[in-house]
């Protein structure tokens, strides 16, 4: 594709703003579609008595309410998923591009890894600002029994009874979970995505046609959220805990639940995070391609440096 059939130039106004509003739909879509087990998963985490599995979870949160019980919380999920995408994805191309000019590209390249991890981080820190108060309602709705189940309801009463900072007490555990989670997310789909190309794709990128350039991206987004989800369990389990109940603290909750019970919904988080995070890249990805906007393959070599290393051979 010739420059002129881009719909922006690579790391424009224009494209930063088409990064937010794929982000958005990356997240806030497929966080919204994963609202019943995201429910189950919290409830896990927080009356493991009552909840002892996957399965009895769904099948107790239907009987108590249906499906209308099992979709709970999906509002605050749509608008509060849709702001941090937007914040995270434009974010972290934002701030790649800025750190890798900061520095000769020779180094952009080997540094790569850092730089993805610096710039996925930044973004996160300020995109969990917007999330905090709607992920915060999220959770009061969905395991408080017997609490209301409209968004424009919960958020007033929260405020009325528990003041602005019911919003942001779970902000520190928030970013102990999402910065690990974003910085893994991103790292490790740009070097999963480097390695697909390099060593399974039989053919390379520009061969290959947009469809299957798209399964490759989603295969490196599941690989990468599978990571994504085990490094961040531990800090989910104290952010439900902590919505739960605006009396409890960070420590007593790591007391009360233990190292084993801070990992309880572990396998239905990697089913849940593992299937965002590969479908994220891909309605990202493929907002890309609809909207035709730059997409640089995998990071490569550059030559000055390939020419460097061949001579010391």
């Amino acid at each position: 594709m010739s420059k002129k059939e881009f719909s922006c130039e690579m790391n424009s106004n224009k494209f930063f703003r088409l990064c937010a509003a794929g982000g958005a739909c990356a997240c806030g879509i497929t966080h919204t579609l994963v609202t019943p087990l995201d429910l189950v998963k919290c409830r896990l985490q927080v009356d493991p008595g009552k909840y002892k599995s996957i399965f009895k979870g769904f099948a107790i949160s239907f009987r108590e309410g249906g499906v209308a019980n099992l979709v709970k919380g999906w509002a605050p999920t749509l608008i509060g998923y849709s702001l941090q995408g937007s914040v995270k994805f434009a974010g972290y191309e934002y701030f790649k591009y800025k750190f890798a000019s900061m520095v000769d590209e020779e180094s952009a390249y080997l540094y790569r890894t850092y730089l993805y991890l610096g710039a996925s981080a930044s973004a996160e820190l300020i995109a969990d600002i917007f999330l905090a108060p709607f992920e915060a309602t999220k959770v009061r709705m969905q395991t408080t029994p017997g609490y209301t189940s409209q968004m424009r309801v919960a958020m007033p009463h929260m405020y009325a009874t528990e003041g602005f900072g019911v919003f942001y007490k779970g902000l520190t555990p928030l970013w102990g979970r999402q910065v690990p989670y974003t910085m893994m997310k991103f790292a490790s789909f740009e070097k999963t995505l480097e390695y697909l190309y390099a060593n399974v794709v039989p053919k390379p990128r520009d061969q290959c046609t947009k469809v299957e350039q798209l399964v490759v991206t989603f295969t490196a987004g599941y690989i990468a959220g599978v990571l994504c989800a085990i490094v961040s369990h531990p800090s989910d389990t104290v952010v439900s805990k902590l919505n739960k109940d605006p009396s409890a603290t960070i420590g007593g909750i790591i007391k009360e639940v233990g190292m084993v019970g801070i990992w309880r919904g572990l396998v239905a988080r990697i089913i849940m995070i593992g299937t965002l995070t590969g479908l994220q890249w891909f309605v990202y990805d493929a907002f890309k391609v609809y909207t035709r906007m730059p997409r640089p393959p995998p990071a490569a070599m550059p030559e000055s440096l390939r020419k460097k290393l061949a001579a010391k051979k």
